[in-house]
């Protein structure tokens, strides 16, 4: 994942406080399928709560509609935890409706931040039919 995705997550997910923030990440193919991150496109968190998040419906088709016509992906589906860890809760499981996508979640809690730049926790899930795997992401 380019480091100014993940510098635009991390400024998103800041700027949200105190409520999750949410994304997704455009992708030229899917992750799994070898595909890479090509741009954030922060969306709205209609459930506006410091405890789950719901992407916009009309940000959700806009970016459905974007990436069908220029021939790209949902890479990921981004959002952040703010007093916990970045691992997907069992609502997060059990609204995780995109089995092609990673699921990335940003920690704001500073028990997670990485100990050698204080930077936030960022870590990716693959969740197919509630089976959770954490998948690592390569920075870039």
């Amino acid at each position: 994942m380019p480091a100014a995705i993940r510098a635009a997550i991390v400024a998103h997910a800041r700027a949200e406080q105190p409520n999750e923030a949410c994304g997704v990440i455009v992708g030229d193919r899917p992750a799994a399928a070898g595909g890479r991150a090509l741009r954030w496109e922060p969306t709205r968190n209609r459930a506006a709560s410091p405890f789950r998040y719901e992407i916009d419906s009309d940000d959700l088709l806009r970016l459905t509609i974007a990436t069908d016509d220029a021939d790209t992906v949902f890479w990921a589906i981004v959002h952040s935890h703010v007093a916990s860890p970045a691992r997907p809760s069992p609502t997060d499981i059990g609204l995780a409706f995109y089995p092609d996508a990673l699921y990335v979640l940003v920690s704001l809690h500073p028990g997670e931040a990485d100990p050698a730049t204080g930077e936030p926790g960022l870590r990716a899930w693959r969740i197919v039919d509630g089976t959770v795997h954490e998948i690592t992401i390569a920075g870039g």
